[in-house]
């Protein structure tokens, strides 16, 4: 049975940092890509990051994340991790982690899907 559970979020204030994790099982999580979106009330939801698994490919980040998040792995935790700094109100939402067998796409077609997380920032 596919798990995808992650964990780390919280409420925190503008500027501050979370680090999410998405703790996988069943799956041979190192020959998939992963892949982070959030969704907010009433919209759809956004991909922000995705990572190949392949360590030498460039990972994907939205414009409006870049050089505040980064997503990294460890295989032998079998286990995706989001680091987010300098959080701003709008990147309030609920955090969904999914993985796919193979290379990332920017659409939501992965395989497996995480429960979501919630995390709001406040100003």
């Amino acid at each position: 049975q596919v798990q995808l559970r992650e964990s780390g979020g919280g409420l925190v204030q503008a500027g501050g940092s979370l680090r999410l994790s998405c703790e996988t099982s069943g799956i041979s999580f190192e020959e998939y890509s992963m892949a982070w979106f959030r969704q907010v009330p009433g919209k759809e939801r956004e991909l922000i990051v995705a990572t190949s698994w392949q360590a030498t490919d460039t990972p994907y980040y939205i414009e409006s994340v870049k050089g505040r998040f980064t997503a990294s792995r460890d295989n032998a935790k079998n286990t995706e991790f989001l680091q987010m700094n300098d959080l701003k109100p709008e990147d309030t939402a609920v955090y969904f982690c999914a993985a796919r067998d193979g290379f990332f796409i920017l659409t939501d077609r992965y395989d497996y899907w995480g429960q979501g997380t919630q995390v709001t920032v406040s100003p």
